[in-house]
């Protein structure tokens, strides 16, 4: 087995539930934001009364807040995420529900005063609006435009501009303002990643499935082989990811 089959072989190997991103380890880096999102979300579960975490993965990053509300809940919809989740939540007396992405929230009206959710696959602003109370806080880090589109574009070629500007802050600004909320505080940053080999090219396109919908090696195992080559002879492969820090409030009666 040559060097290329082996890496590619340890990254299918590996599993891709939940959001740990130890495996990359040793083998790609990705700059953070400035604003420390684990940080901040932290800092306002132990000021809230009753939370909700929104596609919570794992669950690992709400886990790690030192402080968890008495009323604490997290949706997830992937039924292995949700398995890791409950693990991992249920000791700090969090409850994780089953809840598929694109359906309401199975909560009643203005039942949080803080609702979280970091890379949410797609922002139901009116769902959030309505499950909040008034005065209540939205704080989200998402994806933002463009997002590593150098490895999307080499394996699926150039993309629209309506692809590339998806996810756009200023859209998130527009949908949560018609949702009646009252914007806080959005900004966005473009941070360098790097891929040091093949397997994690591979590791990658296995866990976020959305960057090369349907990848498998065996699809795109020229375009692997080739890159492997490249990242070989020419040191990492660089991206960008875009992320953008977004703070709504549902304003308070007068």
């Amino acid at each position: 087995m040559d060097r290329f089959e082996k890496l590619v072989a340890e990254a299918e190997a590996a599993p891709v539930d939940g959001w740990d991103f130890s495996w990359f380890e040793g083998r790609a880096t990705e700059e953070r934001p400035s604003w420390g999102y684990a940080r901040a979300m932290g800092e306002r579960m132990a000021r809230a009364s009753a939370a909700l975490d929104i596609q919570t993965g794992g669950g690992e990053v709400l886990a790690s807040a030192a402080k968890l509300p008495p009323l604490t809940a997290a949706t997830e919809g992937w039924p292995p995420n949700i398995a890791k989740a409950t693990a991992l939540l249920r000791p700090r007396g969090a409850v994780v529900v089953a809840a598929p992405e694109d359906a309401p929230l199975p909560f009643a009206d203005e039942a949080f005063d803080l609702v979280v959710s970091r890379h949410p696959v797609h922002t139901y602003w009116d769902e959030i609006a309505r499950v909040l109370m008034p005065g209540g806080t939205f704080f989200s880090q998402q994806v933002g435009p463009a997002s590593a589109f150098e490895v999307v574009e080499y394996f699926l070629g150039p993309q629209p501009e309506e692809v590339r500007n998806g996810r756009h802050p200023d859209a998130a600004r527009t949908a949560a303002e018609a949702a009646g909320l009252e914007i806080v505080d959005l900004r966005s940053e473009r941070l360098r990643m790097e891929f040091h080999d093949i397997g994690a090219v591979v590791h990658f396109l296995r866990k976020v499935v959305w960057m090369v919908p349907g990848f498998t090696v065996e699809q795109y195992r020229p375009q692997l082989r080739e890159l492997h080559e490249q990242i070989e002879a020419e040191g990492p492969f660089t991206a960008h990811s875009a992320r953008f820090l977004i703070e709504a409030r549902k304003p308070a009666p007068a």
